[in-house]
């Protein structure tokens, strides 16, 4: 997979400005099918930050009712990356 499909977006919520300003942690959604390494590496060259940390999860999709009928919303994958110390990425800080 090439690196622009495995980081989807950067996630910019209060939890995740606040990991970030704290314990240097940032939050992506990804491709279902990367694993740590290869979020890890596609993070290394997109940002060309070092890399500590991965932690991934599946995050489900919520129920929705749309008048009489119930829906879903997509489930998809969260990273948790951890960089090294001294690292920062740029695009991310001014958000």
């Amino acid at each position: 997979m090439e690196i622009h499909q495995i980081i989807k977006k950067i996630i910019v919520t209060e939890k995740s400005t606040d990991a970030r300003d704290k314990s240097n942690k940032y939050f992506f959604e990804v491709n279902p099918k990367a694993n740590k390494v290869e979020i890890s590496e596609a993070v290394e060259k997109l940002f060309k930050v070092k890399v500590a940390d991965v932690r991934v999860m599946h995050v489900l999709g919520k129920k929705k009712r749309m008048g009489r009928t119930m829906g879903q919303k997509s489930s998809w994958k969260k990273a948790i990356v951890t960089l090294a110390a001294g690292s920062r990425i740029e695009i991310a800080e001014g958000v």
